[in-house]
């Protein structure tokens, strides 16, 4: 009969010869994940991404890590006589052909050796109206071909790994995680069988397979009944597959990083600080969830190399929005932004450690409408050194400051750091800059504070392991060290935070919290002397937050995340580099208490430091801000519209000059009215010498002319 079987595909036309079979290590090596796999430093793996949404396959696995019971189940399923044959089972084939000529069923017989031909060689896949007699013939000689080149343990393998089990799920290592939640070293007879019962019809319903399961159990001789069987297979077919061994401990880095292109990632991530970043994240935000607190973000970096250690996204656990990925995420970045400001005045040598700011109510017009900073607390101190200002973390002060660099100043020296959301001209964020009106990434931040921690030096962060990048001096390093040693300074704190809070640490280091407007965000991002931590706590939908700021917020959560770090190890302060000096410092009574204070040398005072009123400081044009555009009312006569021109800071007397002409002179204390005529005019402030010391420009839109100014 096989003779006479053999001449009917003879004499059936041309028959195709085989392609020759690839090499075992060439499958092998050709075998892709659907998911692609983000590890961390030392190779431990940390999450899985979705790469193929066709197929779900996990890794090979070799035959050596499968279960003895899995390969007893599919040679009895599905090739009887695999160990024997030598690619073909031609008994097998006999049988298959007297049982067709009967009509009593239709069944291929095809070998394992020759189905994994077939999965080799696309030409020969089973088509829909199934294989010509030809094809066959083609596939049994691949088979053959096949276990000339390959051992049957290869053979074998390679046909685990790569037939479909249940809908998706392609390879023993899918369907194993998939179906049973195991490796496939550990699956028992009973799992053997329903998976063999699946491979020749992986979508039949679950009766039908418990049923074929139950038929190669008998056949393996597998201990159990068939109700049992069942039962299981209802379990196990009934479920979402779900073949996800790796925990997913670093989502939203791995969606960054992983692609087609790249599928397994070492990153620079460390497993142990990731997941004691996460643990901490979860656990504080337990206690926040009843003050409207869903949502947070931690970036741990490596002060040397800038590498990012830590990379928590979002909490999986408390987040309504877990794939919005809050390290870079841009949100209100609020008082995070002063020691930046601080140390670009103490760079330019307008301020210094123990300059004293008025915190007192300020008003400043701006071609928006007057703008009335406030402290978080809605009280004032009245006059405060700049390191109780920065490390209070007092409102008014920082927007005097920015008063004095300047903001376009301020908004470049952001940009050198690397704010990569600050995209707007200065005109659009004002002296808000501040008080951190622009958006900014917890990314961006942490690695500016990281240039602080590194006195100054700037260099960007690195998402995977090996070098540094080039460090490039953005901040004056005497101006980093006194801003740090401002931000460790517990006794600077103590206005606003008081002595015990959660931003001490059990050894050195240097933080800054941070609160944005209608509490929609806060921060605490800090550093020592190995790592900088960066912590945001709020809602991704925006949704403020309930009596939750920064301190009690991320706070709690920085410092649990820093004293881990230095658990082995203490962080010590840094050393002052060249450029500083330490003098003592005397305050005019009732001020501050006496101290000891680092200075930039030539700015050190030389006697007690006594409070000036805010109308001895530089003269500068409060109103009309540089840019205003007035509309004049026709309904009302000239000589009831006019501009207030507003200075701060003059002496006894001062001048005005409008459009390069002298106006009168006018006393301290009064204000100066002008009746406009429609246009664009210059305005100058000028001292009692006659000196221009500011000036502006604005425009008048209506009708009239220049009358007076009264």
């Amino acid at each position: 009969m096989i003779s006479s079987f053999i001449v009917v595909l003879t004499l059936s036309g041309s028959v195709q010869a085989a392609n020759a079979p690839p090499a075992f290590s060439q499958v092998q090596a050709a075998h892709r994940p659907s998911d692609g796999v983000l590890r961390d430093r030392h190779g431990e793996p940390l999450a899985t991404v979705r790469l193929d949404t066709n197929a779900r396959r996990l890794p090979w696995v070799p035959l050596s890590d499968i279960s003895p019971a899995l390969i007893e189940a599919v040679t009895a399923a599905e090739d009887k006589r695999f160990f024997a044959h030598s690619g073909v089972d031609w008994v097998g084939v006999a049988g298959a052909a007297w049982d067709n000529a009967l009509g009593r069923s239709e069944r291929g017989a095809s070998s394992i050796s020759m189905q994994v031909a077939a999965l080799l060689d696309a030409g020969l896949a089973r088509q829909p109206g199934g294989r010509s007699m030809g094809q066959k013939w083609t596939q049994m000689q691949a088979a053959r071909a096949l276990e000339q080149q390959w051992s049957k343990q290869q053979i074998l393998e390679t046909y685990l790994n790569r037939i479909t089990y249940r809908g998706e799920l392609q390879g023993i290592g899918a369907a194993s995680w998939g179906l049973f939640d195991k490796h496939p070293s550990g699956l028992d007879r009973s799992e053997a069988s329903l998976l063999a019962a699946l491979i020749r019809a992986p979508g039949a319903p679950i009766k039908q397979v418990a049923l074929r399961a139950c038929a190669i159990a008998r056949a393996i001789q597998a201990a159990g009944d068939c109700d049992k069987l069942t039962h299981h297979a209802k379990i196990a077919l009934g479920a979402k597959p779900n073949p996800q061994p790796v925990n997913a401990l670093a989502p939203h880095l791995a969606r960054r990083l992983v692609t087609t292109e790249t599928r397994d990632v070492m990153s620079s991530l460390d497993a142990h600080t990731q997941r004691l970043a996460v643990e901490s994240l979860d656990h504080h935000l337990a206690s926040l969830v009843a003050s409207g607190v869903q949502d947070g973000a931690v970036v741990v970096l490596d002060n040397v190399s800038g590498e990012v250690l830590a990379y928590v996204g979002a909490s999986e656990r408390f987040s309504i929005s877990p794939q919005v990925d809050g390290v870079v995420a841009p949100r209100q970045a609020g008082s995070t932004l002063k020691p930046l400001l601080y140390s670009l005045a103490l760079e330019k040598r307008l301020l210094t450690a123990a300059t004293l700011l008025d915190d007192t109510p300020y008003n400043l017009a701006t071609t928006n409408g007057l703008y009335v900073p406030q402290n978080y607390e809605r009280d004032y101190k009245g006059p405060v050194s700049v390191r109780t200002a920065l490390g209070a973390s007092l409102n008014i002060p920082a927007v005097r400051t920015i008063v004095l660099t300047g903001v376009p100043a301020f908004h470049e020296r952001m940009k050198q750091l690397g704010f990569s959301t600050l995209v707007d001209d200065p005109e659009h964020y004002g002296f808000s800059l501040a008080l951190g009106a622009s958006d900014v990434k917890l990314l961006d931040l942490a690695n500016a504070y990281r240039a602080l921690a590194n006195q100054g030096r700037m260099s960007d962060i690195r998402l995977t392991p090996g070098g540094t990048q080039p460090a490039r001096a953005v901040i004056d390093p005497a101006a980093a060290f006194i801003v740090t040693d401002i931000m460790s300074d517990r006794g600077a704190r103590y206005v606003t935070f008081g002595f015990d809070n959660p931003l001490a640490t059990r050894s050195w280091s240097a933080v800054k919290t941070g609160t944005s407007k209608d509490m929609r965000d806060n921060w605490a991002v800090g550093f020592s002397d190995r790592y900088t931590v960066g912590v945001w706590v709020g809602n991704f939908a925006g949704n403020p937050m309930h009596d939750v700021s920064g301190v009690t917020g991320a706070a709690p959560i920085w410092a649990d995340i820093m004293n881990q770090l230095h658990a082995e190890q203490s962080s010590q302060a840094p050393h002052p580099p060249k450029g500083v000096v330490r003098r003592p410092v005397r305050f005019q009574e009732g001020i501050e208490i006496a101290r000891q204070d680092w200075f930039i040398p030539g700015t050190e005072p030389d006697k007690i430091i006594a409070w000036r009123s805010p109308a001895q400081t530089a003269m500068r044009i409060t109103y009309p801000t540089d840019g205003t555009i007035i509309a004049l009312d026709p309904a009302i006569p000239d000589a009831h519209q006019g501009i207030p021109l507003r200075a701060e800071g003059a002496p006894g007397s001062y001048n005005w000059q409008l459009d390069g002409k002298p106006l009168e002179r006018w006393s301290r204390g009064n204000t100066a009215w002008l009746s406009p005529a429609p246009g664009r005019h210059q305005l100058a402030l000028m001292d009692e010498s006659g000196k221009i010391v500011d000036q502006i420009r604005f425009e008048v839109r209506g009708y009239g002319e220049l009358v007076s100014v009264r």
